[in-house]
């Protein structure tokens, strides 16, 4: 396992210099779903995406394959809500075109077309209302707080935005966020949306599997608190009606030059973050997304030629997983409701400071 140098000032995505994130939820008191936008500064990032779930819910992702001819994009969704609340990117789109941002068409400068990939996640009648997810008003909120909370400013984490009505497993999922500048210089970040119908937890230990690619030691929770997480874990598991659907959406970053080619690389070799920290993964009902964006603002360092890569492929992957880890440690208190019965994992477990060691 690569291990990264140091971590960033926040710790989160945003040490990535001219990222910005915001959140936004639906309103209501059986909604439980939201909407992430990560922003990218004036000018647009290179971005590349990698779908490897059976069942992804996505919008503009073939604008990123490198054969095609978008070469910079503006921002991107995460949202709840399935396939509906992929309506969320047209309150982002029309953000950006009031500030002319995207790609031009035309002779006027207001001639543009903003590209916002988007992914959903599956948190459909979670907090009890099937109706209650994620439109365009949704997107330009979260667009609109990204944009105010200024640069390097910390993420918010747990069930917040999309990943306001997250489950991993039968367990609250949500938001999670990592960094690390490698010894070159370079800063890499992670993002992620963990909604995940495979599980986070060693069934025979209770450990998360992503902690041992955390920087510290899993000290096992002792054998009478497993057992009697594993009996309430089942009964709301056995409970859920309908069982939950999923997906774990990412984003990793980089303030690296990168071609859209070597962004797609990132992309796909993130995924081994998202496997290492969940089991199963990559399922037919899963819609496992990740995108890579590259603000450009360091060179790779000339010395080892295309390997020079290597370190953000493999810090990507570390950094996915941390901020799986992360996400479930965020997660609230249990929550029940007519959505369904989904405990947390400090809930079961107790608290990082009470369940590891470094």
């Amino acid at each position: 396992m690569t291990q990264p140098e140091q971590h960033g000032t926040t710790d989160s995505i945003t040490d990535v210099r001219g990222l910005r994130v915001g959140h936004a939820r639906v309103a209501g008191d059986k909604a439980l779903s939201g909407t992430t936008v990560v922003l990218a500064p004036v000018g647009g990032v290179v971005a590349a995406v990698d779908v490897r779930g059976g069942g992804p819910g996505t919008r503009e992702t073939d604008a990123l394959d490198p054969r095609n001819v978008v070469r910079r994009i503006d921002a991107v969704v995460l949202t709840g809500g399935s396939a509906y609340g992929l309506d969320s990117a047209a309150g982002v789109m029309a953000w950006l075109e009031e500030r002319h941002r995207g790609v031009r068409v035309g002779p006027d400068p207001s001639h543009v077309v903003p590209v916002v990939p988007a992914a959903c996640v599956f948190d459909l009648g979670r907090g009890g209302d099937f109706t209650a997810r994620p439109d365009a008003s949704t997107g330009r909120a979260a667009v609109e707080a990204a944009d105010a909370s200024g640069d390097h400013a910390r993420v918010e984490t747990g069930a917040v935005g999309a990943g306001t009505g997250a489950v991993v497993g039968g367990l609250r999922g949500g938001v999670g966020t990592a960094s690390t500048v490698l010894e070159s210089g370079i800063t890499v970040g992670a993002l992620v949306v963990v909604n995940a119908v495979g599980s986070a937890v060693d069934p025979a230990t209770g450990a998360l599997y992503g902690s041992y690619y955390d920087g510290g030691r899993p000290s096992f929770p002792g054998a009478a608190v497993h057992e009697a997480a594993v009996r309430r874990l089942a009964a709301a598991r056995e409970a859920a009606a309908p069982p939950p659907l999923n997906t774990t959406l990412a984003v990793v970053a980089t303030d690296a030059a990168l071609t859209r080619a070597q962004a797609q690389k990132v992309a796909g070799t993130a995924h081994d973050g998202i496997a290492r920290a969940l089991r199963p993964v990559h399922l037919m009902n899963d819609g496992d997304t990740v995108f890579a964006l590259a603000t450009g603002a360091r060179e790779l360092p000339e010395g080892p030629g295309p390997l020079a890569l290597n370190e953000v492929l493999a810090a990507g992957a570390d950094l996915v997983t941390r901020a799986i880890v992360r996400a479930v440690l965020a997660a609230p208190g249990g929550r029940r409701g007519p959505g369904g019965d989904f405990p947390s994992y400090s809930e079961l477990y107790g608290t990082r400071s009470e369940t590891y060691s470094r």
